[in-house]
């Protein structure tokens, strides 16, 4: 009984979540079009029939969610974790940055900083303002308002995505079931605001992580979510993922969540294959991102609405990018993939014995 009202209360809590992302969607969406309205050609009608998947492939993943749980992958108590916080102190925030937000849609402002901001020292491809957001990723404002906005984005179902990372990731590290949990180190790239590390914690408690982020200000953020919990705070550094400061074969995994949709081809590859370096034989490396053309071909009408609805330079290449064979290219094996709603998620194994570590 008391499961079946759990699984009621977690079904009801994520209704609210959808309604509300609709709802104020909804909302923004008119009043943009009444005072910086987009062009009409730029964004695709979705038909009624791929609304319809995307509604039930949104409720598979609540389902998918329920059952990790209930198995046992993470605490059901997980289910239910939500900034309330966050949610009061900054949702009107993100109402009043919106003018500014559709201003630089508008003018097609892509690389709009303020003045008191040090960007020296990023890659070119960094200094964006992904989504129009004021500041890129660089100001506090914008780390205060990440979580929030991408919960909105995704309809309440942001943590969701990332929860299923989890289960592979405790599959993968039964490799080094005889090593004592304390000694287990997981990292996670481009950590962000620190909500993957969070959910890492909870389904592997004890266990040594890191973060690395090329953000000050995320990093901030991310040292006061983690900071609250029962864990021990994670190391977190600043750092590019193209050259992680980390010696080979250090991390029994590695993970990385919503990154590589912002990366150009390029960097991809370069994070790849130091995701590949720092990962030790036998390890694994699961990447967590948006779903692509070639698996998901009916929600392209959805795909091909992102970067013109938002800032994103490298998307239109992401989603036919071949991330397998990148993985492959730089040493991965054993590469499995599975999509969750809009997103997608690679699993890849370093060989036990690999040429780096025979060469070390």
């Amino acid at each position: 009984m008391t499961e079946t009202l759990t699984r009621l209360a977690y079904q009801a809590f994520q209704q609210s979540k959808i309604s509300f992302g609709l709802a104020h969607k909804t909302l923004s969406y008119r009043l943009r079009d009444l005072i910086a309205p987009l062009k009409e050609s730029s964004i695709k009608p979705i038909a009624n029939e791929v609304l319809s998947k995307l509604r039930a492939k949104l409720a598979q993943l609540i389902e998918t969610d329920w059952q990790d749980a209930e198995r046992g992958i993470y605490p059901v108590s997980l289910l239910f974790d939500n900034p309330w916080e966050d949610f009061f102190r900054y949702y009107p925030m993100i109402w009043l940055d919106m003018p500014q937000i559709w201003e630089r849609a508008k003018q097609k402002q892509h690389q709009d900083f303020s003045s008191n901001l040090d960007t020296s020292g990023y890659p070119s491809y960094y200094l964006q303002n992904f989504h129009y957001q004021t500041n890129g990723y660089l100001s506090d404002l914008s780390a205060n308002l990440y979580d929030l906005q991408v919960e909105i984005l995704f309809n309440g179902s942001a943590d969701a995505m990332r929860r299923r990372i989890l289960a592979p990731l405790k599959r993968g590290l039964q490799s080094f079931v005889t090593i004592p949990l304390k000694q287990i180190r997981i990292l996670d790239v481009a950590c962000g605001t620190g909500r993957t590390l969070k959910l890492i914690s909870s389904a592997v408690p004890e266990v040594a992580l890191f973060g690395t982020d090329l953000s000050p200000a995320y990093l901030r953020k991310a040292n006061q979510l983690l900071s609250l919990g029962p864990i021990d705070l994670p190391q977190l550094l600043q750092a590019n993922a193209e050259e992680l400061p980390y010696i080979d074969n250090y991390f029994h995994a590695v993970t990385s969540v919503f990154l590589f949709h912002e990366l150009p081809p390029d960097a991809r590859q370069n994070v790849i294959e130091q995701c590949f370096r720092v990962t030790q034989p036998g390890g694994l490396f699961i990447i967590c991102d948006s779903i692509q053309m070639s698996d998901s071909p009916e929600m392209a009408p959805m795909m091909e609405n992102f970067p013109a609805m938002f800032h994103e330079p490298y998307y239109r290449h992401y989603v036919t990018d071949d991330l397998v064979e990148r993985l492959h290219r730089a040493g991965f094996e054993q590469v499995t993939t599975e999509m969750h709603f809009m997103s997608k998620y690679w699993i890849a194994h370093k060989p036990k014995i690999s040429l780096s570590s025979v060469n070390s």
